[in-house]
């Protein structure tokens, strides 16, 4: 049986589509996935992200014990509040996840890992923590939901549907966090935009879904959800990467930090091997719609795509691909779909940012 999110009946009322994703009943659009993808690109948009699970890592040694846990160092959140993006690796450096982690406190950080890999990533951490003599102690947080609100307006439209909000996040700096009465926001997203993921005790999750929505926040769901992250350049984790990639191939090097003398797991993997691949963007210049799995050829040899879709943003079609590591952001490729090879033009993630396009010199260069 699916699970459901504290905000499953409210998605029923509005009229939302459904499916399984990861183990759960999750809206994949509320009737046009178009108009909610250009709603957060535009103004704003709301999306229940309850499915992916809140895990704390408590104790005295829990900013030693993530050091060695995680592929980026938690070293560099030297204040509570502050949050970095990074891997989560298995001992031959395959990525067993990417998550984001908050420090809370001197001894306690709160990490955001996937939905499908929830139960996986939980009991890889008990069993990394039981290692050791540490004091340190993974709990999940199933009584927290997630709501992100996201897109150029996000921010002035909750602190519009939530009294006293503003005074508590408005200096906050991009992936940086702050408790808010009963819930912390932080100032992070999957979207390419600006605006808060809010972790918010299971009870209010719906009172705030509706300020929301009364504050001109339009409900979102997981298919522009998608578009959205793959328009910013930004990795889904079992098709752009998995535990057999590394970050170095996945396009994900820039969130390991290999600084000399620390040692964290997948490390020796990562310095004993080197990259088959990169992880770089594909525009389609001929008329067709990029997917995952399709084959891509290069001068410098065949590669693949990870994931690919119609990006409304630009009217063009995107992938991500795994390519030989000599392929350059400029390059002409080629993609094939049903057996036909389609012109195509490499490019350096992300395709948007802000709302704005970053690939039009590559196409005006490569169009007739």
């Amino acid at each position: 049986m699916l699970k459901q999110t504290p905000l499953n009946t409210l998605h029923r009322e509005a009229g939302a589509k459904l499916v399984e994703f990861g183990g759960w009943e999750m809206p994949l659009h509320y009737g046009s996935q178009i108009e909610e993808h250009h709603a957060v690109r535009r103004a704003a948009g709301m999306f229940d992200v309850s499915h992916m699970r809140v895990v704390e890592v408590i104790g005295l040694d829990a900013r030693d014990f993530l050091r060695y846990a995680l592929a980026n160092d938690v070293a560099k959140l030297d204040t509570p509040g502050r949050a970095l993006y990074s891997c989560m690796l298995n001992e031959h450096g395959g990525v067993i996840d990417d998550l984001i982690a908050y420090r809370l406190a001197d001894d306690a950080f709160r990490l955001v890992v996937n939905a499908g890999t929830a139960e996986k990533d939980i009991e890889w951490l008990g069993r990394l923590a039981a290692g050791g003599a540490r004091d340190v102690q993974i709990v999940p947080r199933p009584d927290l939901t997630m709501i992100a609100v996201q897109g150029p307006y996000a921010r002035e439209l909750a602190w519009h549907a939530f009294p006293g909000l503003n005074a508590a996040t408005a200096a906050l700096r991009r992936f940086q966090g702050a408790f808010f009465r009963d819930g912390f926001v932080a100032r992070t997203g999957y979207t390419g935009e600006d605006g808060f993921e809010m972790m918010l005790p299971a009870p209010l999750a719906p009172l705030a879904w509706r300020a929301l929505a009364r504050a001109n926040v339009k409900p979102c769901g997981l298919g522009a959800r998608d578009t959205l992250r793959l328009e910013a350049g930004m990795s889904l984790y079992g098709q752009d990467m998995d535990d057999t990639t590394s970050p170095l191939e996945s396009g994900l090097a820039w969130t390991v930090d290999m600084k000399p003398g620390r040692n964290f797991v997948g490390r020796a993997a990562l310095d004993a091997t080197m990259a088959g691949g990169t992880l770089l963007g594909i525009v389609l210049l001929d008329q067709g719609v990029l997917r995952s799995h399709q084959p891509v050829h290069t001068p410098q040899g065949k590669g693949v795509t990870t994931s690919g879709s119609f990006a409304p943003t630009l009217g063009r079609s995107i992938a991500l691909a795994r390519v030989p590591a000599a392929v350059q952001p400029g390059d002409a490729i080629e993609v094939e779909i049903r057996g036909k090879r389609l012109r195509a033009v490499a490019v350096r993630p992300p395709f948007v940012r802000d709302g704005k396009s970053l690939v039009e010199g590559f196409l005006s260069e490569r169009m007739p």
